[in-house]
């Protein structure tokens, strides 16, 4: 199944924001999502879910740099998920350069949070490009 990229970023966010919600495998979130119409599911979605949860603790630490006002366990579900997704892709995916993966994360927090929050996630991913921290 050939997915685009923002078809693959998006099924990741949602399996990422899913697992926020409990404290589920990640195989059975696959297979969960697998059965669903509107989550795809291919290796890439998969490698992109396994990594942020690999790096959560780092990624987290990051966040927690970024958003000085707001501690990481008053930051949206939604907000959380899309950051850490852009934060993992911008470090650790040597074929998403780092813009994209803030443009991506503001792209699919306009579908799927309110507009405060889009701008929220796009100051945090800014601040933390400009820092250089994306190296």
């Amino acid at each position: 199944m050939s997915l685009s990229r923002r078809s693959i970023r998006e099924s990741a966010f949602l399996i990422i924001y899913e697992k926020s919600f409990g404290n589920y495998e990640l195989d059975e979130l696959f297979d969960i999502a697998k059965e669903s119409k509107n989550i795809k599911v291919n290796n890439e979605v998969k490698k992109i879910v396994t990594g942020v949860f690999e790096h959560l603790e780092e990624l987290d630490n990051i966040i927690s740099q970024y958003s000085q006002k707001r501690s990481i366990e008053r930051i949206p579900k939604v907000n959380l998920s899309l950051l850490r997704l852009a934060i993992y892709e911008a470090k650790y995916s040597e074929n998403v350069p780092t813009n994209v993966a803030i443009s991506e994360a503001v792209a699919i927090a306009e579908k799927y949070a309110f507009d405060s929050d889009a701008k929220f996630i796009n100051g945090a991913l800014g601040a933390f490009s400009r820092n250089g921290k994306a190296e």
